[in-house]
C-alpha cells in the first residue's frame, strides 16, 4: 500500500494569542510571558503530498511582524540558561559533530551564526576553524536557493546546539527542497559524516510508514531526533513517528524558586500520538503508552515560544537579519541532539537509552494538549506520557 506523507493545514501562523495566551488547534492553550506579542509560523504550510514543513514558530507583534532588533529579547532564553535549566554546565562534546538537516539555502548562516556565539560569550565556530560545514544533499558545496521561513528554521536549529553543547561541531546538510525525498537523502549524506553522532530533524509531516521511507533515517550508532510537531494531540507524525529516531516533545520553561531554579509543564502546542504503521519501540516496553504501535514522544525539551523561547538571531531576508524570540518542537529537537553529543553514548538505536535511564531526567507532571481517548496519551502523568515523553534532561546521563 502507498503510504502518503499528509501535513496539517493548521498554521500556526493563523492561530490567534489572545492577551498572553498561545491558542493551538486541538491544545489547550499555554499561557506566554511576553506581552503584546502573537505566535507566527515561520514556515509556509506544505500543498503537497510527501513534502514537510518546518517546526520552528516565534513571536511578533500586533502587525505580524518582528521589528528590527540589535540587541537579543529580555525574556528569550539564553545559552546559559538552557545550561542551566537542563545541567549540562561542565560537559564537553569533545569534538562530535551535530548535524541540522534542513531544506533549502541561507547564505548568511556562517555571518549569523558568529552574531549569536559573540553576544552569548560562545567560542568562535566557523568554516575556517573547522567548527562549521555547509553542505547540500548530495555533500557539495553548491548549495539550494534561499527560503526564508527555512533559513529561520536553520537558524534556531545552529543556535539551540550552540546554546546547549558549545564546543560540538555543527555540519548542516541543505536538502534541495523539502519533500521527503530530498530532506532524506540529506540525512543519509549527513550519516556519512566523519565525527557526526546525532542527526536533529525539525520537521514534519502526517503519519507514515518505515517501509517507505524508514531506509532514511535507520543508522545505528548516531542519533536521529526528530521533533513530533507544535499543533497539540494530532496522532503521529513522520519522522518522529518513526521506529528509528528519538522523537522529541515540548515544555515550557520558567525559572522557579525550587532546589531545580527551573520548573516545566506540557507545552499545549507540542505533538503527540501513536503511529499507526511503524513498531513500538522494544524499549518503551514498560513505559505504559497506552499504543498498540510506535507512541511518541520520548524525551521533551523547551518549545513554549512565550516561556523557554530561544533568543535567536535569523534572517529576514537573504541579505538582512534581526533578533528574535523562536520556539516550536524545533527547538527541542536539536537540543537533544546536543544533549547526544554530550553524553556520547550512541551505540545501537539511542532512542532506547532513556527508558533504560529515567531517573536522569526531569519528569513533567503537570499540562496537557489537548483532548484525547487515551489520558496519558495528551495529560502529563509521572512517568511517561504523550506530550513530553518520559521528561527533558538532567544532565546527559538519561542519553
Amino acid at each position: 500500500m502507498r503510504q502518503r506523507i499528509l501535513v496539517s493545514a493548521l498554521g500556526v501562523g493563523a492561530l490567534a494569542v489572545a492577551g498572553l495566551t498561545v491558542q493551538l488547534p486541538g491544545a489547550v492553550a499555554a499561557p506566554s510571558t511576553t506581552t503584546g506579542k502573537h505566535v507566527a509560523k515561520v514556515c509556509s504550510a506544505a500543498a503537497m503530498p510527501h513534502t514537510a514543513v518546518c517546526h520552528a514558530v516565534k513571536l511578533v507583534n500586533d502587525q505580524g511582524v518582528t521589528p528590527a532588533a540589535t540587541a537579543p529579547p529580555s525574556t528569550g532564553l539564553t545559552p546559559a540558561g538552557l545550561r542551566d535549566a537542563y545541567k549540562l554546565n561542565g560537559l564537553s562534546a569533545s569534538g562530535r559533530t551535530v548535524a541540522i538537516v534542513d531544506a533549502y539555502g541561507y547564505p548568511s548562516l556562517e555571518r549569523d551564526l558568529g552574531v549569536y556565539r559573540s553576544q552569548f560569550g560562545l567560542s568562535a565556530c566557523t568554516v575556517a576553524n573547522g567548527c562549521l560545514r555547509i553542505i547540500n544533499q548530495s555533500g557539495g558545496t553548491s548549495l539550494p536557493r534561499f527560503n526564508a521561513g527555512w533559513a529561520g528554521e536553520q537558524a534556531l536549529d545552529v543556535d539551540a546546539v550552540s546554546a546547549a553543547a558549545p564546543d560540538a561541531k555543527i555540519l548542516v546538510v541543505q536538502a534541495n527542497s523539502a519533500s521527503f525525498a530530498d530532506l532524506g537523502a540529506a540525512v543519509v549524506t549527513a550519516s556519512q559524516q566523519p565525527g557526526v553522532v546525532a542527526i536533529s530533524n525539525s520537521y514534519g509531516g502526517g503519519d507514515a510508514s518505515d517501509a517507505t521511507y524508514g531506509t532514511y533515517y535507520n543508522h545505528p550508532g548516531i542519533a536521529i531526533t526528530a521533533s513530533t510537531g507544535d499543533d497539540g494531540y494530532q496522532g503521529g507524525s513522520y519522522p518522529a513517528s518513526s521506529s528509528y529516531v528519538t522523537a522529541v516533545g515540548g515544555t515550557s520553561l520558567v525559572a522557579a524558586g525550587n532546589t531545580r531554579g527551573w520548573s516545566e509543564t506540557v507545552w499545549s502546542g507540542a505533538g503527540s500520538g501513536c503511529s499507526t504503521y511503524n513498531t513500538a519501540l522494544a524499549a518503551a516496553a514498560s513505559a505504559g503508552t497506552g499504543c498498540a504501535k510506535r507512541a511518541m514522544a520520548d524525551v521533551s525539551a523547551a518549545a513554549d515560544p512565550g516561556k523557554g523561547g530561544m533568543a535567536i538571531y535569523y534572517p529576514t531576508t537573504k541579505t538582512s537579519s534581526t533578533w528574535a524570540q523562536f520556539g516550536g518542537t524545533s527547538e527541542a529537537a536539536p537540543i537533544i541532539a546536543a544533549v547526544y553529543a554530550l553524553s556520547g553514548r550512541t551505540a545501537g538505536y539511542p532512542n532506547a537509552l532513556p527508558y533504560a535511564n529515567t531517573g536522569a531526567l526531569f519528569d513533567v507532571t503537570s499540562g496537557s494538549n489537548g483532548t484525547c481517548p487515551t489520558t496519558q496519551w495528551c495529560n502529563a502523568q509521572p512517568g511517561w506520557d504523550g506530550p513530553t515523553g518520559l521528561g527533558t534532561p538532567n544532565g546527559a546521563a538519561a542519553f
